[in-house]
């Protein structure tokens, strides 16, 4: 049995900084158990009292986003007098380019949150990724960003739902060999076109355990892998008429692969540096 390890990732805005650092830091370590609990809008008062006698009962490592002075020299103090282990993660880049340049921070909590354009626009690009999903508007292809094309179980939603968070409207489309492509999506642009492959032996592996957790038979043509190879092809020659931008995910996060499309696609701007 895997080791626990218990992580209370604090924040005093809502916490997403510190779960996504500590997330992937600790992703390094498959062999433990790792049990995240989140505590946002942390302010320096009981409930802040209570939450570090709790770290301390269950020895937990702290990681926090707290940008709070008053706040910061608690935890700090309470975690170095019952040898707790824990990681400040903004404030040793905060220090280090306030001495740099010169400057002081405005220790403002929630910064990144700002309801400005950008955020109304990111909630506007998940609006219409949701209204586009699985082919279920093809007139929305004529106004998305992207349109992903792709096989059951090529990560279809879950890639379009990221990169929605990124300011992008996103429509896809399921292919099936039995199932007529709309005439939609003939009219869009084939540069705004991704086409999403994978491994047959991937596809195989994850439609069988799907099927399994769903308590059905893993045995069905849904999963049966002449079919893959035929949904394979279908989808191949498909991208190749359209002469669309084709990503294979077998064994790419979906980061991985919305990084690719972004910097392809030259989406927002966005470039990789190198």
């Amino acid at each position: 049995m895997a080791e626990k390890q218990n992580v209370f990732v604090l924040s005093d805005a809502v916490g997403e900084t510190a779960q996504q650092v500590a997330t992937a830091a600790f992703a390094q370590f498959p062999t433990l158990d790792i049990i995240y609990t989140k505590f946002p809008f942390v302010k320096n008062d009981d409930r802040l009292e209570t939450i570090l006698k709790l770290a301390k009962e269950k020895n937990a490592v702290i990681v926090h986003t707290i940008v709070s002075k008053e706040t910061i020299h608690t935890i700090d103090d309470y975690c170095q007098n019952n040898d707790l282990t824990y990681y400040d993660i903004l404030n040793p880049i905060i220090g280090t380019f306030s001495q740099l340049k010169n400057v002081a921070p405005i220790r403002k909590k929630g910064m990144t949150h700002n309801l400005d354009d950008e955020y109304f626009d990111m909630i506007s690009a998940m609006e219409f990724t949701l209204a586009n999903d699985d082919g279920q508007n093809p007139k929305g292809f004529l106004d998305a960003d992207l349109v992903l094309l792709g096989i059951s179980r090529t990560s279809k939603t879950p890639l379009s739902l990221y990169l929605a968070n990124k300011n992008v409207k996103v429509a896809n489309l399921p292919l099936i060999p039995s199932v007529s492509i709309p005439k939609e999506l003939w009219k869009v642009d084939p540069d705004k076109i991704v086409g999403l492959t994978n491994d047959k032996s991937v596809l195989l592996k994850i439609r069988r355990q799907r099927m399994i957790a769903y308590g059905l038979d893993p045995d069905t043509i849904y999963s049966e892998a002449d079919e893959i190879q035929k949904e394979l092809d279908y989808s191949n020659e498909l991208y190749d008429k359209i002469g669309c931008y084709v990503i294979n995910t077998a064994d790419r996060s979906i980061e991985e692969t919305a990084a690719l499309i972004m910097e392809k696609l030259n989406l927002n701007g966005y470039h990789e540096t190198k």
